[in-house]
């Protein structure tokens, strides 16, 4: 224990507690405790504001008077109250400054857990104890007891029984975690303790404080602390990730992959709350690190859980125009923008693309086309496919659509005379092509219209009369669906589907070549012989195997030498023939083997019957 005759806090020691903490533990015994009225001053312009550390200070300050009673030391308040100027250049040192003079004044001990305000106080001559914390990273935190391996929030409010949602992002429960409702002083008590653990960690952030609220980034954990008057009580709110998930986890098909790793430099990940959309931009950034990229990220608050080679930035604590001039000079590759919320947001990331950075950012939405809609009226139409030109959409925590951007000068679907033609931001389904929204001024206003697939350009009209005649050749009854510039579909009866697709998909790729368009063959309602889902053969029982070049299915003994038909999801795709050995072997180079390709590795339904 060490006696001191006078003690002077400075503000940074009132507000960590520290002090009747060392009176508690016997590590100090002052006969005066003085307390410059700056001090009090401070915590009450604090406490005013709505901010936690004020009112923490103040229970600090009645803790220290209880514990004059019992531990028999006087407190004291001495000083004025800072002026304006003091307030004005009190980040300057002002307001430490009159700390240290009373503690010369006094010849006291000044106790301060400021490096800088220790250092000047011993170059005057005043003694000095100096808290430095000792943060231990490893020990429990406050809030790991409302949290197991399966909960992804909590949630904590007076006069309420704890509640947590837990499960995976799309399929979750809310459920009870205890008996008994908090009260106010709970939850109180609860908030106080986590702001201070806060401050004592060098993996914790105060992002936002306000006056009723308090956003906080602990270790894992991305905390919500609201208060009345801003909240009808207090409510604690902590939000962890439950899953760490690699690009490989999505299995993202060669042609997406290809696009997120070269093409795509303006990307929006977007979904409903809880769907895993910060989780995918997690993965991505590991990802783009993982080729040596330069990667950053501008959060609010910096909940991303990333390796040490990616630097986060909060612009909580930056403007916006602080985060243009670093990420411009400091020439990132990729830069995560995660949760784009308001107007200033949208216009940085804009202005962060036109310049040049590649940009992925992170927003709410609850459609595939709200992300894109999020922009309009933010900035210039024509320029939203310079800034964006891939939306991924994540629902369940899987990506469920993704969208393609560009611009067109043409007629808007639907419209047929030709002084119609205007800019059009066109936007496609990636996977298939099929163009399913448009954007464009119609007189004052800027309307988004889907595109309905029935509805078909003149353009388009004539195009299917050249592929009908074409297919004519092999089947009476053709029907032929253009879905875009470079795609359509072709329904024929079921049973010239294997003379058109050819040995291998052989055939159909000349006919591709032939009339430069990507075909796909579907079975025609009331077609003669094999319509969906439908065959005269037996199932066989098979096992798939994919390998580099080719998939095999290995047939039982018995049907060495068969013919056997192979319907994906009930569709007729091709015929074969079994070797001796009852084996069946496809080459993956063809287009009818990537597909069945993909649908042996995305699981979809697979049946060999025998044709008969």
């Amino acid at each position: 224990m060490k006696k001191v005759t006078k003690i002077i806090p400075d503000t940074s020691i009132i507000i960590e507690g520290i002090l009747s903490k060392k009176i508690i533990n016997k590590e100090l015994k002052p006969l005066f405790i003085i307390i410059h009225e700056a001090v009090l001053s401070e915590l009450e312009a604090q406490a005013n504001r709505g901010r936690e550390i004020g009112h923490l200070g103040l229970e600090e300050i009645k803790t220290l008077r209880e514990l004059s009673k019992k531990n028999k030391f006087k407190m004291e308040f001495k000083g004025s109250r800072p002026g304006s100027f003091e307030i004005k250049y009190a980040k300057s040192g002002e307001i430490d400054s009159i700390i240290r003079e009373l503690a010369l004044t006094e010849k006291g001990t000044l106790i301060t857990a400021d490096k800088v305000q220790a250092s000047v106080a011993e170059s005057k001559g005043i003694d000095v104890i100096l808290h430095e914390f000792h943060v231990e990273e490893k020990t429990g935190l406050v809030l790991d007891k409302f949290f197991d391996k399966t909960t992804m929030s909590v949630h904590l409010k007076e006069g309420c029984i704890p509640r947590a949602k837990k499960g995976r992002p799309g399929d979750w429960e809310y459920v009870f975690i205890a008996k008994d409702k908090l009260d106010h002083d709970q939850v109180k008590d609860l908030a106080k303790k986590i702001v201070e653990e806060t401050g004592m960690r060098t993996d914790g952030f105060i992002e936002i404080e306000r006056k009723g609220s308090t956003i906080i980034q602990l270790v894992k954990y991305r905390i919500v602390i609201t208060r009345p008057p801003f909240s009808d009580g207090y409510e604690i709110t902590a939000v962890r990730p439950v899953t760490h998930l690699t690009l490989k986890d999505y299995e993202i098909d060669a042609k997406l992959m290809d696009r997120i790793s070269k093409q795509a430099e303006g990307i929006l990940i977007s979904g409903a709350p809880g769907h895993g959309k910060t989780t995918f931009a997690q993965a991505l950034a590991e990802h783009y690190a993982s080729q040596d990229k330069v990667v950053k990220t501008i959060e609010a608050p910096r909940d991303l859980v990333l390796p040490d080679e990616v630097t986060q930035y909060s612009i909580s604590h930056g403007s916006n125009k602080e985060i243009h001039d670093i990420l411009l000079l400091s020439r990132p590759d990729y830069t995560i923008f995660d949760e784009m919320r308001n107007t200033e947001d949208f216009r940085l990331f804009a202005d962060l693309r036109l310049s040049g950075v590649g940009l992925l950012g992170v927003m709410h939405a609850t459609k595939s086309i709200d992300a894109i809609q999020r922009f309009i009226g933010r900035i210039e139409l024509g320029v939203i496919p310079h800034i964006v030109d891939t939306v991924i959409f994540i629902k369940n925590g899987v990506i469920d659509r993704v969208f393609s951007l560009s611009m067109e000068v043409k007629v808007p679907s639907g419209m047929f005379e030709s002084d119609l033609a205007r800019p059009i931001v066109v936007i496609h389904d990636f996977k298939t092509g099929r163009l399913e929204f448009e954007i464009y001024s119609y007189g004052e206003e800027t309307v988004v219209i889907p595109v309905k697939a029935e509805s078909v350009s003149p353009t388009s009209q004539l195009a299917a009369i050249g592929i009908k005649e074409e297919f004519k050749k092999y089947s009476d009854k053709v029907e032929v669906e253009v879905v875009s510039n470079n795609k359509c579909i072709v329904s024929v009866p079921s049973d010239k589907r294997a003379k058109i697709i050819g040995k291998n998909g052989s055939n159909i790729e000349k006919i591709e070549k032939k009339l430069g368009l990507n075909i796909d063959i579907r079975d025609l309602a009331g077609g003669e012989s094999k319509v969906k889902g439908e065959s005269n053969g037996e199932n066989l029982t098979y096992t798939a195997k994919l390998h580099n070049t080719n998939i095999v299915f290995e047939l039982s003994y018995d049907q060495a030498n068969e013919d056997v038909d192979l319907f994906i999801e009930g569709d007729y795709a091709m015929s074969m023939r079994a070797s001796k050995k009852a084996i069946v072997k496809i080459s993956r180079k063809n287009k009818i083997g990537k597909v069945i390709a993909d649908a042996v590795k995305y699981k979809e339904l697979i049946e060999l019957k025998r044709s008969v």
